[in-house]
Order: structure tokens, then C-alpha cells, then sequence
């Protein structure tokens, strides 16, 4: 009777948790920001830092209400979300191609995992002198480095999760006499999914922060260079409200594929396990 009693209290006692928690977390973090906020605006106050080249938290802030208003700024805010968006495309399209082909040959698994661990780990930066001779100082050149450093994580991501094939489901669907392609839509894509998605929101980071990486080192109209100009011409306020705006993109994007993640695996026990707690 006790048992019976007690459960849906507990089953009508998990929204309010769940309520608290994410109130919890709003508290917290309003506090860290507050808290950043201010020692930012005690630093310079203080003589801590030299403020004419680190201006205080107000000074910026309010630099920012004016680059809000400066149709300019919005222009860059595109040019840079375009950049960033084609060179997603482009890489995770590559990437979701070759990696289901190289992940279902083990033949082409091995003959590329030495290619692979030696191209991976070198730096887009690094690209940079080579992009501007393929391409000068264009968008393509911006596009190369992007796309190359986004490209690598989603491709992993594809690769372990199409070789992570329950070996009994695929000997099952095997069995049953299903062709490749219905293996690959029923079997493959719903457990390289997770991967795929994890790999996604990385490299739609990634991308983000090479296109204003390219924007500044290759001078292609964005972010990055009002950046690289500002400075230049030792406008250090709009400098540092530049950089929040960059920072704020950042996480935009990192919030909206973590939404997008979710929606896309609802059915997935990782996400449901999330819900339940």
C-alpha cells in the first residue's frame, strides 16, 4: 500500500524537480555572467590592466548597442554566417559520403586509417599560405580552410558510428535477405545518427571559428576583418565588442544543433535518459 502511495507522487514530483534544476541553472548562470561582468569593469577601473587598450565591461557594452545599429555590421554578420554555412555544407556532405563508403568496405577502412591519422591532426591554419595561392583572396580560399577543418569531425564521427553495426542485427538482416540499401537506411543511418549529429554540432563550431579565422588572415569582408581593422586603426572598444558578438554566434550555434541534436534522437536512449533526469 506504501509503494502504491508513493509512486505517483514520485511520477508528479519529477516536473517540479526538473523545474527546479533548470532554475537552478539559470541562477547560476546569470550569477557567473554578472560576476565576469564585473571584475571585467574593476580591472581597467582599478589600473589593474592599462584601459586604453582594455576598455571597461560599460564602455564595450555600449559599443555594442552601436554596432547594432550600423547597417555595416549586419552586412558582416552575414557575410561571416554565409562562409560559415557553405563551408558546413560542403564538408558535411563530403563527409557523411565518404565516410559511409569507407565505413562499410573494411578493406577501404584499413587502406585509408594511415591517410587519415596523418591529415587529421594538421593545423587549417596551416592551410592558409596555400589557400591565397590556389585561390587569392577570395571567398574560395576562406571556403578551403573551413571546409577542411570541419570536415574531419564529422567524417570520424560517420566512420565509428557506421563500424558500430550491432554485428548480430546485421548478420539478422542479412539473413532475412534485406539489400544493401534498405541495411543502410533500417540499420546503418539509425546507429551512425548519434555520431553523425555529435559530429555536426562540432563542426558547425569549427567552421564558425575558421571563417572569421580566414576572415582576418585572408581579408575577406566579415567579422573577422572588421576585427583586424578595428585594431588597426586602435579602436580597442569595438575591438573587444566584436569579439563578444563572435562569442555570442558561438554559442547561438552551439545552441541551436544541441536542439536540433535532440529533436532528431528523441527516440534515442541517450536523449530520453536526459528527459527522464
Amino acid at each position: 500500500m506504501t509503494a502504491t502511495a508513493d509512486a505517483p507522487t514520485t511520477v508528479a514530483g519529477a516536473p517540479r524537480a526538473r523545474h527546479h534544476r533548470t532554475m537552478r541553472k539559470l541562477v547560476l548562470g546569470v550569477a557567473g555572467i554578472l560576476g565576469f561582468l564585473a571584475t571585467w569593469q574593476l580591472l581597467p577601473t582599478l589600473g589593474i590592466v592599462n584601459p586604453a587598450y582594455f576598455p571597461t565591461a560599460t564602455e564595450t557594452i555600449l559599443q555594442l548597442f552601436v554596432l547594432f545599429g550600423d547597417l555595416e555590421f549586419w552586412r558582416n554578420v552575414g557575410r561571416t554566417l554565409t562562409s560559415w554555412a557553405l563551408g558546413l555544407l560542403i564538408s558535411t556532405v563530403l563527409a557523411v559520403v565518404l565516410g559511409t563508403i569507407i565505413g562499410l568496405v573494411p578493406f577501404l577502412r584499413r587502406a585509408t586509417h594511415t591517410t587519415v591519422e596523418f591529415l587529421r591532426p594538421i593545423p587549417s591554419v596551416a592551410l592558409i599560405p596555400l589557400a591565397i595561392l590556389m585561390f587569392g583572396y577570395q571567398l574560395q580560399a576562406a571556403l578551403l580552410i573551413i571546409v577542411y577543418a570541419s570536415f574531419w569531425q564529422v567524417f570520424i564521427q560517420v566512420l565509428y558510428g557506421v563500424a558500430d553495426v550491432d554485428a548480430v542485427a546485421r548478420d539478422t538482416a542479412r539473413s532475412f535477405g534485406l539489400s544493401r540499401g534498405s541495411r543502410i537506411v533500417n540499420l546503418v543511418f539509425p546507429t551512425a545518427l548519434p555520431y553523425l549529429m555529435t559530429g555536426l554540432r562540432l563542426a558547425a563550431t569549427v567552421a564558425l571559428i575558421l571563417a572569421i579565422t580566414a576572415e582576418m588572415f585572408i581579408s575577406i569582408p566579415g567579422l573577422g576583418r572588421a576585427i583586424m581593422l578595428a585594431r588597426e586603426s586602435g579602436q580597442w572598444t569595438t575591438v573587444y565588442a566584436l569579439v563578444i558578438v563572435t562569442g555570442m554566434l558561438g554559442l547561438l550555434v552551439n545552441l541551436i544543433f544541441r536542439a536540433i541534436e535532440r529533436r532528431s534522437l528523441s527516440w534515442h536512449q541517450s536523449v530520453r535518459g536526459e528527459e527522464v533526469l
